[in-house]
């Protein structure tokens, strides 16, 4: 598949994601230089410790990016219908457009999206067919982030020793406590809002329903199946390598269609 940039024009999506960025970028400058670095250098903690918020940084943001960049699963104005599959695709009523079944049109993008979960404002995209995989990975390495953070800055008062080479006319010296009370409740606040949302979305996933048809209330005999995790994680990763299922970049290929695929709206 290949790597097709997708950006939507909304300026409350450009506000929102804005939001998520800027948090990140509060807690990537200012965790190590008011915890991480100064303790490394005094010996307080290993330099994996260091090396692992970064990594974890490094993670989030590229899961930002890409999830907020990547094609959710826009179908194309002339479609490819092969012959076998025309009887589960149907007609859009606001696009006048084919599109297979439990495509959604999105009014806020206006355009069907494939296997459409729901349209997210933080990432200024809808949450697709093709980007889901990377949506999940933003939700679970924004709560690793998150909760590294709190404990970091729970053992800069209760854990670590003192510093004592610390220039306190410097600003982040003299407003320390300020700057990481605002981290943590950044940390509270991105923890708790993302542990919901992964929980959220692997029900979902495990269960083959999107938020979509969650809201639709459709009922069990529509929509539910039972599938093992293995395979449904992979599905939407599109690889059965659990380790390429942590990796941001990369591209997604669909897996073929098992018997527990099944068309609906």
């Amino acid at each position: 598949m290949k790597l097709r940039l997708h950006f939507v024009v909304d300026p409350m999506g450009w506000l929102c994601i804005s939001m998520v960025f800027g948090i990140w970028l509060y807690n990537t400058f200012f965790i190590p230089k008011l915890v991480l670095l100064p303790h490394y250098n005094e010996g307080h903690i290993p330099w994996a410790t260091v090396v692992c918020y970064y990594i974890a940084s490094a993670l989030c943001i590229a899961a930002l990016v890409r999830a907020s960049t990547a094609d959710p699963g826009r179908l194309p104005v002339d479609p490819h219908i092969p012959h076998s599959e025309r009887e589960h695709w149907e007609l859009c009523n606001k696009c006048n457009l084919m599109r297979p079944k439990r495509s959604h049109h999105c009014s806020r993008c206006g355009h069907c999206v494939r296997r459409m979960d729901h349209h997210c404002p933080w990432i200024n995209n809808c949450v697709g067919e093709d980007n889901h995989w990377l949506f999940l990975q933003l939700c679970f390495y924004a709560q690793v982030l998150s909760l590294f953070t709190l404990v970091l800055d729970f053992c800069q008062y209760y854990y670590f020793q003192p510093l004592t080479g610390l220039d306190q006319e410097k600003f982040m010296t003299r407003h320390e406590l300020a700057l990481l009370r605002v981290s943590a409740l950044m940390g509270v606040v991105m923890f708790g809002g993302m542990t919901s949302l992964f929980y959220t979305q692997m029900t979902g996933i495990l269960s083959d329903t999107t938020t979509i048809e969650k809201m639709v209330q459709f009922s069990n005999e529509i929509y539910g199946s039972k599938r093992s995790w293995q395979w449904a994680l992979a599905e939407v990763c599109g690889t059965r390598w659990k380790l390429l299922w942590f990796l941001p970049l990369r591209n997604r290929q669909p897996l073929q269609a098992s018997h527990h695929s099944r068309a609906h709206v």
